[in-house]
């Protein structure tokens, strides 16, 4: 079973996705991971969510970054949004906004433009709440940065 399903607005948001599914991956933290448009395909996003016994949503999108809000707006499960940059718009504030800037009573947890592997990491934090081994995980893989860190140094 799927504990986390991914969401990208377009196939060019694969980059982003595989940063997710890389640290997922780590955990041993299960996805699926879709292709569906907040705009082009909105039934398809909401049957995914409708058929998803996820417990994490991470929603992608760039330029308007309606998809975190849609796939929010159809669940009460946590969604994460990540803004995307896209050739037009490499810095994509827009994106970000539209994420951070939603509408009381619909929230999505934001992570930075771009950062995937952030969103995979606040899924495997909510997981983790109530799974003993992802929360050790976790706490393993902070000491590993740490020690990265300090070695950088």
């Amino acid at each position: 079973m799927a504990q986390v399903v991914i969401v990208m607005g377009s196939a060019t948001d694969r980059p982003t996705a595989e940063k997710a599914e890389k640290i997922l991956d780590k955990f041993g933290i299960g996805y699926e991971t879709f292709v569906a448009s907040a705009h082009r395909t909105p039934d398809r996003v909401v049957e995914i969510i409708r058929n998803s016994d996820a417990e994490i949503f991470i929603a992608l999108a760039g330029l308007s970054a309606a998809l975190p809000g849609v796939v929010a707006a159809h669940t009460l499960k946590p969604v994460i949004g990540i803004p995307c940059a896209s050739s037009s718009s490499p810095g994509n504030l827009d994106s970000l906004l539209s994420v951070v800037q939603m509408p009381p009573g619909v929230p999505v947890a934001a992570v930075g433009i771009g950062r995937g592997e952030n969103a995979a990491l606040l899924a495997a934090r909510i997981i983790g709440i109530t799974d003993k081994g992802i929360n050790d995980s976790l706490e393993s893989y902070r000491k590993e940065l740490e020690k990265k860190t300090l070695d950088s140094n």
